[in-house]
């Protein structure tokens, strides 16, 4: 084998009885942290998350280096697959202008909402998930799961989200043109608190892209890999990624890597000790 490698028999015997060198023994130990940390995840976070969550473990280790254990060891995000629209627009319900205008900065919660509906296969069905979520946390305020598409979803979203946050007059709600968000009951419901109805340009997404990436993000880190049996099933594993994991637990980039709850905690500490 020496020969064949054209290495000599006194290097090779050396290279067994050589020790670890302590840089190797630092990877060894980060890719026990960062193991843990992906697995902890549940195989939703690529390296920039993981890399956040080494930094705020107080673990200093550069992002290129956490990118290059966690290719040597096969550990990547989930990846995103397109998902079909369940958004029906050719309704003769009345549209709202667009007020948001792809303006996605707020600095203060309950200033824009924005909302949007998506399906989970299982075994027994379609079940269909309503969300509202705050644009300035990215946090889930609302969210109602159904078997049928229709505007009682989109309505107890929205319950919640009122129920929970209590908003003031001249919040603005944004959603795409479904009949669920155009219809009068939902509309009423709106001017009854003194919300602001904005809704997306016909059949651009882009206008509801806060909206678009949480599902996105759903799809990707929940149920593209999973297989439902029941739709009992797919609504705990909803509750605990929307509950735990999204609200409580993800790292988001858009909040510097804190997590929805943790950012509005630490805003509302800003207001009170200003």
């Amino acid at each position: 084998m020496c020969t064949f490698l054209e290495v000599s028999r006194q290097g090779f015997y050396a290279w067994c009885r050589r020790t670890p060198s302590q840089r190797r023994l630092d990877d060894q130990s980060l890719v026990t942290h960062i193991t843990a940390i992906h697995a902890g995840s549940r195989g939703r976070y690529g390296s920039p998350r993981v890399h956040a969550q080494l930094r705020k473990e107080g673990v200093r280790v550069g992002r290129k280096r956490v990118e290059r254990l966690m290719r040597e060891q096969g550990l990547e995000a989930r990846r995103k697959r397109k998902f079909r629209r369940t958004t029906d627009s050719n309704h003769g319900l009345p549209v709202a202008p667009n007020v948001l205008e792809r303006d996605f900065e707020t600095d203060a919660p309950n200033q824009v909402w924005v909302t949007d509906i998506t399906y989970v296969g299982t075994r027994e069905g379609w079940l269909y998930l309503a969300a509202i979520l705050d644009l300035f946390s990215r946090r889930v305020v609302g969210w109602a799961m159904s078997t049928s598409l229709d505007r009682g979803l989109a309505l107890d979203a929205l319950h919640m989200a009122l129920k929970g946050r209590q908003p003031p007059a001249g919040l603005v709600h944004h959603s795409d043109r479904g009949c669920q968000y155009a219809s009068r009951d939902y509309r009423n419901l709106l001017d009854a608190h003194g919300i602001v109805c904005s809704m997306s340009r016909k059949g651009d997404c882009w206008d509801n892209a806060v909206a678009e990436s949480f599902f996105g993000g759903l799809k990707s880190e929940l149920v593209n890999d999973a297989d439902f049996a029941t739709r009992a099933e797919a609504r705990t594993a909803l509750f605990e990624y929307i509950e735990v994991f999204h609200n409580r637990q993800r790292l988001h980039s858009s909040l510097g890597y804190l997590t929805p709850v943790e950012f509005e905690t630490l805003a509302q500490g800003t207001v009170l000790a200003a």
